[in-house]
């Protein structure tokens, strides 16, 4: 039954502190508003379009897939 499963939550003890030092000064990282079980980016302001930050680790996604 899964109403018996407890469902892990992703804190920011789950985030590699290169991550957390990687980050731009106005983002941060709070509950997801998509998935409650995990983080999410949050900007704190506006963040002009082709700002760019990082490093990034991954792999890059179209816009379609996304």
């Amino acid at each position: 039954n899964a109403a018996d499963c407890p469902v892990a939550v992703e804190t920011l003890d789950d985030v590699p502190e290169h991550v957390l030092r990687g980050l731009p000064e106005d983002v941060r990282l709070f509950p997801s508003a998509v998935d409650k079980t995990r983080l999410g980016v949050w900007a704190t302001k506006s963040i002009l379009k082709g700002k760019k930050f990082g490093p990034f680790v991954g792999d890059k996604k179209k816009r379609s897939q996304v």
